[in-house]
């Protein structure tokens, strides 16, 4: 099941830190996908997330970015890829349109 790092966001800022230990080992050997999706209630919009990461839970660098064009049906975009870092964390570094939300989910 995935991991909901941000849910419904409407503005800038980072979610919470999920902790590797934070659950039972899956043996999936370190492979990550990262998925956003968004939406706005009217018109266009845009917002670009950055997927972070770090081994001691203060000093995070950038593992990746999505960025979605908003529109009135939802927009998705991701990536995966294989790494063991200890936390992990999603960053709205912009959001913009008409009462945008935007989700993003975190598997492996």
């Amino acid at each position: 099941m995935a991991q909901i790092l941000l849910n419904a966001a409407t503005a800038t800022g980072a979610s919470a830190a999920w902790q590797e230990r934070d659950t039972v080992p899956r043996y999936t050997y370190g492979y990550r996908s990262f998925q956003a999706k968004g939406t706005v209630a009217s018109s266009t919009g845009a917002s670009v997330i950055l997927i972070e990461v770090s081994d001691d839970g203060t000093n995070y660098i950038t593992l990746g970015t999505i960025t979605l064009v908003l529109g009135t049906s939802a927009t998705s975009d991701g990536f995966a890829c294989a790494n063991s870092w200890e936390y992990y964390r999603a960053n709205i570094s912009s959001i913009s349109g008409s009462t945008a939300t935007v989700t993003v989910y975190m598997k492996g």
